[in-house]
């Protein structure tokens, strides 16, 4: 079976480049790209959620040598962050199994639509720090990437960003770089639980990985180019469209696991 989708993804390896330029330039890990594509290609939630996790890996591997290169991330906070996000991520690697897949897709949905009405320009906020918050704040932070990555199968990069610029008052710049950062630390602690439990596959998680590093690297590190207001205005656009995506994937398992059959528009009954 894995031999077989990994030849079925081979000519999706464009959207693989597509989030690794993502994963760079927003400080995500691709999951949002990974999981609707692997659902496509017959995964069930719950094996697609957990080899999503795998691929963020490699992902954004790329994308913090980058940012790690560029000199703009202190080590204490960089710890704190990663810390807080491996923790948590180990913490909640187990939980969603207990749940359905309509459910999982159903938090995945409404985290997406919270996140589209909390990104905001810095314009429209708080004037950002221009030192580090405290490491113990960073950790927190870090946790939800954790919680993200363990329960839903995304890096966390979509929370993260949203929180260090209105919450902790970072620039935006600055919040992509650690989110990449606690992401990658986030879905190395998740990967751990599900290649042990079976739901990752292993070499699909790396093929699809693998490709997404090289476009996170080279665009994490022209980040500087480009203007806050379009990163910001990327960062909405996305979480709107996965919000929409999610609910309906989550409504058909729903019906689906209710017993009832949606007839096609124009076909007989």
């Amino acid at each position: 079976m894995a031999t077989t989708l990994i030849w079925s993804l081979l000519p999706l390896l464009p959207l693989g480049l597509v989030a690794g330029l993502l994963s760079g330039l927003l400080g995500i890990g691709g999951g949002l790209i990974f999981s609707p594509l692997l659902l496509l290609l017959g995964l069930t939630p719950h094996q697609a959620l957990a080899t999503s996790t795998l691929a963020i890996v490699p992902t954004t591997l790329g994308g913090t040598v980058a940012h790690v290169r560029s000199g703009r991330l202190t080590w204490p906070g960089a710890v704190a962050i990663a810390a807080g996000a491996a923790l948590s991520a180990g913490l909640f690697s187990r939980l969603g199994q207990g749940l359905a897949g309509w459910q999982l897709l159903s938090l995945q949905a409404g985290m997406y639509a919270l996140l589209t009405g909390m990104i905001r320009a810095r314009s429209q906020l708080a004037p950002a720090r221009e030192r580090d918050p405290h490491p113990l704040a960073l950790a927190l932070v870090g946790a939800l990437a954790g919680v993200a990555a363990g329960l839903l199968g995304v890096g966390g990069g979509l929370v993260m960003v949203p929180v260090l610029v209105g919450g902790l008052g970072m620039a935006v710049h600055t919040a992509i770089r650690y989110s990449t950062l606690a992401v990658l630390a986030s879905s190395c602690s998740a990967s751990v639980a599900f290649l042990a439990d079976g739901r990752a596959h292993l070499l699909i998680g790396l093929v699809l990985g693998g490709t997404a590093a090289v476009a996170a690297q080279w665009s994490a590190s022209r980040l500087e180019q480009v203007r806050e207001e379009r990163l910001v205005w990327m960062l909405r656009t996305i979480t709107l469209v996965l919000a929409l995506d999610s609910g309906r994937r989550a409504v058909a398992l729903w019906f689906e696991a209710q017993g009832i059959t949606l007839q096609k528009p124009g076909s007989s009954s």
